[in-house]
């Protein structure tokens, strides 16, 4: 290896060090911003459905401070993604050409707003789906509930975190297509396993009734296909620029 290539591999880790900095520190700043606002909403979802009327109760002492140190986590993850998102496009960015760099930005704003769409998927669709079946069992057995606010949202952060995550899946594909790790014929190949997949994870995170497991495989089946479809043209894209830029280097 060359002083050259040392140099250059010495730049890129140093960049990458100093980018990890950046997001860690944007991840504190975010955790304290959650820590401000968690007492108002934890009051908030405690108010509306399913968890309303429910009698919540803690059953150790540290229940209240993992509780408040949760949401400041989470609203940290929230507000640290796009940053880190950003980084991420940054340190790859000197790889891509012109065209990709402008074209993959934009996956930023679509990766948080898809994360928000799988966060609001599952608070609203899967989570009550899951709460009023483990309930229903309670009753049917005769067991009085009495819910702690830890094991609460302990239950409801395994839903909706996994779900959030799993939104992502057509960004990440597109991003995979475009730095041309991934393609439509190799997602095509694996397409069965793929639905495999998704019925195992949508049965893992719902309740285990056939009804729920089909509402919530559904639409990850049609986010896989969403993936699928826009793989497929930007691949076709590339092909033509790789195309016009092989007649063009061709000598006359």
């Amino acid at each position: 290896m060359s002083m050259k290539e040392e140099m250059s591999l010495v730049d890129h880790l140093g960049e990458l060090r100093k980018r990890i900095m950046w997001v860690l520190l944007m991840l504190v700043i975010g955790m304290v911003i959650g820590l401000v606002f968690a007492r108002s909403l934890i009051r908030f979802l405690k108010s509306v459905p399913p968890a309303n009327g429910i009698e919540w109760n803690v059953f150790s002492p540290w229940d209240s401070l993992k509780l408040y140190m949760n949401f400041g986590l989470v609203v940290g993850l929230l507000i640290t993604l796009p940053i880190a998102l950003y980084h991420i496009w940054a340190f790859v960015k000197p790889g891509l050409r012109v065209s990709e760099q402008k074209a993959s930005i934009m996956y930023i704003p679509a990766v948080f707003i898809f994360f928000l769409a799988g966060l609001s998927f599952g608070y609203f669709v899967v989570f009550p789906l899951a709460f009023h079946f483990t309930s229903s069992i309670s009753q049917s057995l005769e067991i009085n509930e009495v819910y702690g606010v830890s094991q609460y949202f302990s239950f409801m952060f395994n839903i909706l975190i996994p779900l959030s995550l799993v939104f992502e899946m057509p960004i990440v594909v597109m991003f995979l297509t475009k730095i041309r790790l991934l393609n439509p014929k190799l997602l095509q190949k694996f397409r069965r396993y793929a639905y495999m997949l998704m019925v195992v994870l949508s049965t893992l995170i719902t309740p285990p009734d056939a009804i729920s497991a089909i509402l919530v495989s559904i639409p990850l089946i049609i986010l896989y296909e969403i993936g699928v479809f826009f793989s497929t043209r930007i691949h076709r894209k590339q092909l033509l620029q790789d195309a016009e830029w092989a007649q063009e280097s061709t000598p006359e």
